[in-house]
């Protein structure tokens, strides 16, 4: 699994390369989590990510419409039927015509998986609310990130858990009769580790780029009597 494209030792085929970079921004907007990656190379190719994410969407829903989310063990079964389809899409090269679907069904999936077994569990809705905001906050940073080639770093992934470490955390808690203290503690790591580790890397990039834009300012700032100088000791060196 990736979440950054590796630079590559020989010149490639531009279409090669596109696809390349569009594959690894779509693991990127994934969020696969550190279960994932330890699973996903044991899977060979995986399973069509779009068609299983569908699938995993319709059950969880038909299971809300049944009426079956209800405190117990059945709380736990929507992050179980998440794990078991949507899991073994990991491997998929994700270049399928409609494969641009993963990042927003899977995001859909977890954030209705979550609203769904939180109010069955009776959980307070706003810290619902702030769940999804900080998750939501992640992806919407990972994006823009990429888009601009910025790529966060592998341990963000690992440390904010993946969909699939979060939907576990969450349908166990539920499952035990203990998800608002898990939803409270849960939030408030997320929301630590996203927003310091973003707000470093953005800090991070803004002084680099000052400092570059200062040192080429400065290279055009040069007085006529420097320029002609150098011009003069590169003459004598001919």
């Amino acid at each position: 699994m990736i979440t950054q494209p590796q630079a590559t030792a020989t010149p490639t085929d531009p279409d090669e390369e596109r696809r390349r970079i569009q594959t690894a921004r779509l693991l990127a907007y994934r969020d696969d989590g550190p279960l994932v990656h330890a699973v996903a190379p044991r899977l060979g190719r995986g399973l069509p990510p779009v068609p299983m994410l569908l699938v995993a969407l319709l059950a969880i829903v038909a299971m809300a419409v049944a009426g079956l989310l209800k405190p117990g063990f059945w709380l736990l079964v929507p992050a179980l039927v998440m794990l078991v389809l949507v899991l073994p899409t990991a491997p998929s090269h994700h270049l399928g015509r409609f494969d641009w679907l993963v990042p927003p069904l899977l995001r859909g999936a977890e954030f209705l998986t979550i609203i769904l077994v939180g109010l069955a569990a009776d959980a307070p809705k706003w810290l619902l609310y702030v769940l999804l905001y900080v998750v939501g906050y992640h992806t919407y940073d990972t994006v823009y990130r990429t888009r601009q080639s910025i790529w966060p770093p592998a341990w963000v992934f690992y440390a904010g858990l993946g969909w699939e470490l979060r939907l576990l955390v969450i349908g166990l808690g539920a499952a035990l009769g203990v998800l608002t203290p898990v939803l409270a503690v849960l939030t408030a790591y997320l929301f630590v580790l996203f927003s310091v580790e973003s707000v470093l890397s953005w800090v991070r990039l803004d002084k680099a780029s000052a400092q570059a834009t200062a040192e080429a300012e400065q290279d055009l700032e040069a007085s006529p009597e420097e320029a002609q100088e150098a011009l003069t000791g590169e003459d004598d060196k001919g």
